[in-house]
């Protein structure tokens, strides 16, 4: 095989060196493999390199590294373009080269340190001093990359280009509080207040309006973002709310209310004909509201009557109110996949399962969804506020499902059924139910009933996928 040419290497080049880091990863594994491949193998030492000059960027640019996403274009946070990373990155190369090389070397120096199990040197002073050619390259913008950078950043956002540089000023700071992040977050008292705010100290003592951007890049290294709640609450003291609304940082708290209000708009309008994914999605959105209503309520001091404390209280109650409407859903739904019918005369009137027509499956997926959703928020509900209805739901409804096994099974047994086919899958049906309801090894065991006291099922069986 013939290898790709220059002009096609170059095109490939230019194709990595845009694609976001997971892309790069991506092909790096799958090209693993071509080793002997004369056509891919340029591509493979191409990406291979790619993929450690991306460690090498992404270590020294660790503190803003993560604020480079899509076009930057983002208003609600703070972020930049990726590309402009790209260029920084040319940039940073071609003018501070005897820099670059020295980090290169500290990185080296970590990994062989690291490979001896010895106690690796400290790096911060060679990256800082990379950092502080690319704020003043992009500031000066004599190189081209350096000018492309800011334009791409100023196109997303009028007065980008300056943001970056002011981040890169202040990453020093930054990247010193990276390797405690986790302890602050899990820790509370003067042992993690202390330091948190002396990082902060040193942060505006480098520009008077740096807190605002020294808590975003905090939030960009943090999974969930919203955590940075936590470090801003233990440097203020737990805040009251009124003297957080009036200070710089007043946009955190204001951001995740904004989040919990689109969250319960979400969930407000589940489809209940998307299934277990979109019942998945809904619980999962209402888990993570709880989480951030406990996070606005632990990290500031709150007031019930007025202001952040009356929303977030109107914002708890929405969320009781769309869960328990949910649940009552699921009862009704629920109940119309399982079908009853009166039959004999007596008095009362004795119900049976409906077994003469197969299951409705557009019954079935609805309270498919909603079983689920049911399922994903039990962990939830008691501080969520819909502890007793959830209870009250999944005990009536599991009493249900099991009754209406029991009987199916029991017309099954007695020669009631002429078509085993649709027995069998309203069992099957119930026993997913009785999974989300209650617990799966319950369910299983109905399977495994439904399958013997089913067996042999005739041609034309119905099945309803789960």
């Amino acid at each position: 095989m013939v290898a790709l040419s220059g002009r096609k290497i170059e095109i490939v080049k230019t194709l990595v060196e845009s694609a976001p880091d997971r892309i790069v990863g991506g092909l790096q594994r799958a090209l693993a493999e071509s080793v002997g491949d004369t056509v891919l193998a340029s591509v493979r030492q191409l990406v291979e390199a790619e993929a450690r000059d991306r460690v090498l960027r992404n270590a020294l640019f660790q503190p803003v590294a993560p604020l480079f996403v899509g076009d930057g274009s983002d208003p609600h946070s703070l972020q930049f373009p990726a590309q402009a990373f790209v260029h920084i990155w040319r940039g940073v190369k071609a003018s501070a080269a005897p820099q670059v090389q020295a980090a290169v070397s500290a990185l080296a120096a970590v990994e062989k340190a690291t490979a001896a199990e010895q106690r690796p040197p400290d790096t911060s002073a060679a990256f800082d001093a990379v950092v502080r050619q690319a704020a003043a390259g992009l500031r000066a913008s004599e190189l081209r990359d350096f000018r492309t950078a800011a334009a791409l950043c100023e196109r997303a956002r009028p007065g980008a280009a300056e943001a970056l540089a002011a981040c890169l000023d202040i990453a020093p700071v930054v990247r010193r509080t990276l390797p405690r992040l986790a302890e602050w977050l899990v820790q509370a008292g003067d042992e993690t207040s202390a330091p948190a705010r002396l990082a902060y100290k040193d942060a505006v003592a480098i520009s008077e309006d740096a807190g605002p951007r020294f808590f975003e890049m905090l939030a960009a290294q943090l999974t969930p973002p919203w955590m940075v709640l936590r470090i801003i609450s233990a440097i203020m003291d737990k805040p009251t709310e009124r003297y957080l609304a009036d200070s710089e940082l007043g946009g955190f708290p204001e951001r995740v209310m904004a989040d919990i209000d689109d969250a319960l708009k979400a969930i407000g309008k589940l489809d209940l004909d998307g299934g277990p994914d979109a019942g998945r999605a809904a619980g999962r959105l209402v888990e993570l509201i709880t989480e951030q209503v406990f996070e606005l309520e632990v990290c500031i001091e709150l007031t019930r009557d007025h202001g952040w404390g009356h929303r977030i209280f109107g914002q708890k109650k929405s969320l009781a109110n769309l869960v328990e409407a949910r649940l009552r859903e699921t009862e009704k739904l629920t109940g119309a996949a399982l079908p009853m019918q009166s039959s004999g005369f007596a008095r009362p009137r004795k119900t049976a399962p409906k077994l003469d027509d197969p299951p409705e499956v557009r019954a079935i997926g609805r309270a498919r969804t909603l079983l689920t959703f049911t399922h994903e928020v039990r962990l939830c509900a008691s501080y969520g506020g819909f502890s007793a209805m959830h209870a009250k739901i999944v005990e009536k409804l599991s009493s249900q499902v099991d009754h209406y096994v029991e009987e199916v099974l029991d017309h099954v047994r007695t020669g009631d059924v002429e078509n085993l086919a649709i027995a069998r899958d309203f069992l099957m049906f119930a026993a997913d139910a009785i999974g989300l309801l209650r617990d799966e090894k319950v369910a299983e065991l109905v399977r495994r009933r439904a399958a013997t006291a089913c067996a042999g099922p005739p041609d034309g069986a119905i099945v309803i996928d789960a």
